[in-house]
């Protein structure tokens, strides 16, 4: 699975880091970073993450 993130739609909201917290974090400065290339176990997360982000930035390629 690669995970991949528009960074011209997302607007740092944080909700994927809530749905998914192993592969999405907030750092200090309040912007997002991530595992592009997660364990398949959190697939389910990061499809909830994808699932609730206001912005629909995130993207799932298998």
């Amino acid at each position: 699975m690669r995970v991949s993130v528009d960074p011209t739609k997302c607007q740092d909201h944080g909700q994927c880091a809530i749905a998914a917290p192993l592969v999405f974090t907030m750092n200090d400065d309040g912007k997002l970073e991530y595992n592009g290339a997660p364990d398949d176990s959190e697939r389910d997360h990061v499809e909830e993450a994808a699932d609730v982000c206001p912005a629909q930035a995130i993207f799932i390629e298998d």
